[in-house]
């Protein structure tokens, strides 16, 4: 008898759209005797999304510093095998970048080396449907594949929608040839998690909706990610930068004793206009969580973080060096 086959969904969608939030939602439903994993890239190298997914009852890996599907998968497949063989997962949640590609990533987890060892279920795509009039994402290639290949569309952040937000997209997923196994009109990210059950159907891509790009044009710098950013021995902070399919990240990452004023931090964070910015930071008012879609910030208060880590995410490149400078006027002496 051969041994039973893991589980595996992609969670997948657009920067911002809350894919951490969805899986740290989806673990809370883990049958306690099953053993989940989840396999997280970001486009930045600071690694938020992990940082804010341990301690959630799963395993963690992380691959920061680009897309998964870059450099023919090697990067994906490195960090899948490890956490396949540390954790032994019931299940396994791939969450891709919001730049990402799922067509390749699926070839990768179907191809010959993890055919009798993955069993590739649903692709759930989450969808702000506020985005659905706006031709800055209607005419990307990655939001169109994110929404082509998946099993599953959820609307998420529909407590922030309007009732024309919801015929819009009702009218998107009537043009899905197969129709899509099911689809969600939800917020903060609340799954159905009956829905990681469905088998994932290979619907073949229409040129419409997948435009083929080389993975010579999409790869960010370097032949493979980098490991997540740690601190040298007596070093306070450091910074990294990332850029790729047209867009530019810059991150940081202070050590674990470092503080910042609350009131100056808000200042900063409320007065960035990037199309993406997420941070875990202690401040003398606590540990929170912060996040902003296209300059729209929210905060989260947490219990505690190992250190502070930002990342800024936008089309252009920012004045980083001013942005380190107000960072660095925040944090209390």
């Amino acid at each position: 008898m051969g041994l039973k086959k893991i589980d595996t969904n992609i969670i997948t969608g657009f920067l911002g759209v809350g894919k951490t939030t969805a899986i740290i939602k989806l673990l809370e439903t883990k049958p306690e005797n099953e053993v989940w994993a989840v396999l997280v890239n970001e486009f930045g190298e600071v690694g938020v999304d992990g940082a804010l997914l341990n301690g959630k009852g799963a395993y963690v890996k992380e691959i920061p510093g680009g897309c998964m599907c870059c450099v023919a998968g090697l990067p994906m497949q490195v960090g899948l095998n490890l956490l396949i063989s540390q954790a032994k997962p019931d299940r396994l949640l791939i969450e891709p970048t919001g730049l990402g590609h799922p067509k390749q990533i699926i070839e990768t987890l179907t191809n010959k080396h993890y055919r009798d060892l993955l069993s590739l279920k649903s692709v759930i795509t989450l969808v702000d449907p506020r985005n659905l009039n706006n031709n800055r994402y209607l005419e990307n290639d990655n939001f169109n594949d994110q929404l082509a290949v998946a099993d599953v569309v959820v609307a998420n952040k529909t407590d922030q929608c309007h009732e024309l937000d919801q015929q819009r997209f009702k009218h998107h997923l009537e043009h899905y040839d197969p129709p899509k196994q099911a689809s969600g009109w939800v917020s903060h990210g609340q799954i159905d998690p009956h829905w990681l059950d469905f088998d994932h159907q290979n619907t073949p891509i229409k040129p419409s909706h997948y435009h083929t790009t080389k993975p010579s044009e999409h790869k960010t710098k370097g032949a493979l990610p980098a490991p997540a950013m740690t601190l040298e021995k007596d070093e306070r902070f450091t910074r990294r930068e990332n850029s790729g399919q047209g867009f530019f990240s810059c991150g940081w990452l202070f050590h674990g004793g470092a503080e910042f004023d609350y009131n100056k931090l808000y200042t900063l964070m409320t007065g960035l206009t990037a199309d993406r910015l997420k941070a875990v930071i202690k401040t003398n008012n606590g540990v929170y969580t912060f996040n902003s879609v296209a300059g729209v910030l929210s905060m989260t208060p947490i219990t505690d973080a190992a250190d502070s880590r930002i990342e800024v995410i936008n089309d252009t490149a920012l004045p980083w060096d001013q942005i380190e400078a107000s960072l660095l006027n925040s944090v209390i002496d």
